[in-house]
């Protein structure tokens, strides 16, 4: 979410909305989830266990070489980001185009900013999940600029990054449903913790995530702190961990994720986002001082694979499911712990109503 962003960094991503929103896509990321910023990691919607980013902008193959593509088909060469929601959206990518279409396809783990130049320069094929709030630069340098990287519609799954605390923590303390509270520096200091001293702590995951936290709270005058704790998985047991011994904790999440299955949650009420914010995003990260905006989430593709690979490109360009969906695939992977792959070929095999239109 992104790196959500994952993701997938953690899908932004109602309960009947935010019901079915459980689980970041990074997320999410996006999250926030998120955009290149200030101190940088959203998003989704999230993994099991997100997959490692990869050095610089080298994409890294993390799945094994499969069997030789048919004759004249080009290999397609998938981006996934650190966060489930990503991960199930490729692994149902990949078991239709190879099972349906005939391609060999190849999954790469790259983080959600890195993913651009390689999708220009032709090394990927497409990314299935951006959050593009926290992608504004980079959607007018390589989409509308450089016409290098096309938007291939809409994913159909709505994504928010955003702050969150337990339940418990609000029942205790009213006050914290809003990002006022915290601006109490008694209440922020029943967040320490031995990294922050006396100030609160506020809990990332990935730093290639998007996000704009430690701007928010310099904006907004909290005695916080960030720590990365570098992974979505890390944030989750970090969440495991303080709701085992109901103690506070503040931390960046998404919808849709499968944590919200699992522990009532909260997300902290911030400034609504306005048009001077969200052109901070890009121009100024430093000044943000807002949530973050619900997220449609979006594909992209390299501009080469329209020629290269037609029937592929039109299929990835036709996906699209629910929010429903993908948090059935994240609750697949993270509560049943199915791996991605797996929880992929299940929900192909089950909904076949869904995903033929995608390929007629």
């Amino acid at each position: 979410m992104k790196t959500l962003q994952t993701v997938g960094r953690s899908a932004f991503i109602a309960l009947a909305s935010m019901s079915m929103l459980v689980a970041c896509g990074r997320a999410a990321a996006p999250a926030a989830p998120a955009a290149p910023a200030a101190d940088q990691p959203k998003a989704t919607d999230a993994p099991a266990a997100a997959p490692a980013a990869p050095a610089a902008d080298q994409p890294k193959a993390t799945d094994a070489p499969a069997a030789a593509p048919a004759a004249g088909k080009p290999v397609i060469k998938l981006a996934e980001n650190s966060w489930t929601g990503s991960s199930v959206n490729v692994y149902v990518a990949k078991e239709i185009l190879e099972s349906k279409l005939g391609y060999k396809v190849e999954i790469v783990t790259i983080d959600e900013k890195n993913q651009w130049p390689a999708l220009a320069k032709g090394d990927l094929s497409a990314s299935l999940e951006v959050w593009p709030s926290g992608h504004g630069d980079a959607i007018k340098q390589y989409i509308t600029d450089q016409k290098a990287v096309e938007d291939l519609g809409k994913l159909g799954v709505v994504g928010k990054i955003g702050w969150f605390t337990p339940k418990y923590v609000i029942d205790a303390n009213p006050e914290l449903a809003t990002i006022d509270g915290y601006k109490d520096s008694a209440k922020a200091a029943m967040f320490k913790t031995a990294e922050t001293g006396e100030d609160g702590q506020f809990l990332t995951g990935d730093p290639a995530w998007v996000q704009f936290d430690e701007a928010i709270i310099a904006n907004n005058g909290l005695k916080f702190k960030v720590v990365k704790g570098g992974s979505e998985q890390a944030v989750l047991s970090a969440v495991d961990t303080a709701y085992s011994q109901k103690k506070p904790i503040l931390f960046y999440l998404w919808t849709p994720h499968s944590v919200f299955d699992k522990y009532e949650l909260v997300n902290v009420k911030l400034p609504a986002p306005d048009a001077a914010c969200e052109e901070n995003r890009t121009k100024a990260p430093e000044k943000v001082n807002c949530d973050y905006a619900e997220d449609v989430l979006m594909k992209i593709a390299s501009s080469k694979l329209k020629t290269e690979a037609p029937d592929a490109y039109a299929m990835l360009q036709k996906m699209s499911y629910s929010n429903k969906d993908q948090i059935a695939l994240i609750a697949a992977v993270e509560v049943k712990k199915l791996t991605a792959a797996e929880a992929a070929k299940a929900w192909v095999a089950a909904n076949e109503a869904v995903w033929s239109a995608w390929i007629k």
